[in-house]
């Protein structure tokens, strides 16, 4: 066993290392949630989850209308897509803090082989819209009989 002399000031050092990478983490985050809310690309979130007969898609449109949503599939690739409306009411200078955002928006998710698109639905209520991708019917194998002659 090898005798080391005891620094009480190395822990020190080390301690100061880790505050100060906090603290740079900490302010190079809120820098980096400014710059995002002021150009504010807006993706709708999701939830995503399998059934016993479906895929289901749940996703938050906040103040988004029906009639601006769109559903497309095309080559296995089911594309949402939609635009949220500013209020016209409330002038820019009015405002103390903008931290929504409005515009188009567009999501795509790849949809597996095991699904069939062409009985997809989707139900709008609440400011969610839930897509149900049916599963495709399992193709059972066929057995063939055997003849003994």
């Amino acid at each position: 066993m090898t005798i080391v002399r005891w620094d009480p000031f190395r822990n020190m050092t080390t301690l100061q290392d880790r505050i100060n990478r906090i603290f740079d983490e900490t302010a190079s985050r809120s820098q980096d949630y400014e710059v995002e809310v002021s150009q504010c690309d807006w993706r709708p979130v999701v939830d995503i989850y399998d059934s016993e007969k479906a895929i289901v898609i749940n996703a938050e449109l906040p103040g988004v209308t029906k009639d601006t949503i769109t559903l497309d599939v095309k080559e296995n690739i089911l594309t949402l897509r939609g635009e949220r409306k500013s209020d016209e009411e409330v002038r820019k200078e009015n405002y103390y803090r903008m931290e929504r955002c409005f515009g188009t928006f567009e999501r795509a998710f790849t949809l597996p082989s095991t699904v069939d698109p062409a009985k997809i639905t989707a139900n709008f209520k609440d400011g969610i819209l839930k897509i149900e991708i049916p599963k495709a019917e399992e193709k059972k194998p066929k057995q063939i009989t055997i003849n003994v002659d």
